[in-house]
């Protein structure tokens, strides 16, 4: 055999090598279609996913426990413990991949915490100080600031950072005379950022209206999803395409939404159920699957008993 064959088949053998440990790889990642989060009281909301690790994180609304787990690991571990920092519940949370930080919003707390997503520490505590208020779900734009809902509260808040690298937080909109009206009950509650960072999704969980957020102009517009309405709304998530997915809780549901070009119309494509959601609150895209977080919110309080463990599920997307 002559050299430059043999280097021929070499280099074959190794790139087989390479793909069959690649594929087995991603069988072992794909392999698990629910993860364990520990705890017997838990009942989780939010969740945000770090593409470049395979990590994701879990909130527990119970008492502000931060979770971490891997796709290829079929248990979270506790990564932030409940009470820390004051953080006595925590609700969404979003992970800035680009800048290593982990955004959580604090209920009824009216907190916003921000933490290193390596180390833990704590980078930056914000409260609005009100009596009414629910700060539920937060959304990433490309340049790190972090817009959060407030359900209770007509406001919308923002965390951004100063010339001096230095986070600021300020109520960044009042919806007050604007087209999205708050009403008696739950309203604003999951939001989600376009990847040019010029819009903003929101979606009001107890009309079931979407509305598109203009972040230069802070214009608000009820986005016309011909006579459909996604009541219960809570997480959503904004994929490729202009596609939108809306988890509507008590619905077990998660509905498909083409949106038009200038975000102004929406379409139902499909709505998703599965025998493995139990009262999904929210949820992340890793690769062609959904994780979707089981709350089991109907199961909690007096007389009720949740089905342990709680888990994420893993589902492939519509």
């Amino acid at each position: 055999m002559s050299k430059l064959k043999y280097l021929l088949l070499l280099v074959l053998v190794v790139v087989s090598l390479i793909t069959l440990d690649f594929a087995s790889t991603q069988a072992r990642i794909s392999s698990f279609d629910r993860y364990i989060l520990p705890g017997e009281a838990v009942f989780p909301e939010g969740i945000g996913y770090q593409p470049r690790t395979k990590d994701f994180f879990v909130s527990s609304t119970t008492d502000g426990t931060i979770f971490r787990g891997n796709l290829q690991e079929e248990s979270a571990n506790v990564f932030l413990p409940g009470g820390a920092d004051g953080r006595t519940t925590a609700i969404g949370l979003k992970v800035d991949n680009y800048r290593d930080r982990l955004f959580i919003a604090g209920g009824n707390t009216g907190q916003i915490f921000v933490y290193d997503i390596h180390s833990g520490n704590l980078l930056g505590k914000f409260n609005n100080h009100k009596a009414s208020t629910f700060i539920n779900d937060v959304a990433l734009t490309p340049n790190g600031d972090a817009y959060f809902t407030d359900s209770s509260d007509p406001i919308l808040y923002k965390v951004s950072t100063n010339q001096a690298q230095e986070f600021v937080f300020e109520a960044w909109l009042d919806f007050t005379g604007t087209s999205l009206e708050y009403q008696s009950g739950f309203n604003l509650n999951g939001i989600a950022a376009t990847k040019d960072g010029k819009y903003l999704i929101v979606v009001q969980t107890n009309t079931g209206k979407l509305f598109r957020i203009d972040i230069a102009s802070k214009e608000v517009t009820e986005i016309d999803l011909g006579g459909e309405t996604f009541t219960n709304g809570d997480g959503i998530l904004l994929s490729e395409e202009r596609i939108l997915y809306v988890v509507r809780n008590r619905n077990g549901l998660i509905v498909k939404v083409k949106l038009s070009k200038d975000l102004s119309r929406g379409t139902v494509v499909s709505n998703t159920t599965d025998p493995l959601l139990a009262y999904p609150t929210t949820i992340a895209q890793a690769g062609k699957r959904l994780l979707v977080v089981n709350s089991q919110f109907d199961k909690r309080g007096p007389g009720l008993t949740p089905e342990l463990p709680f888990t994420v599920a893993s589902i492939p997307a519509p």
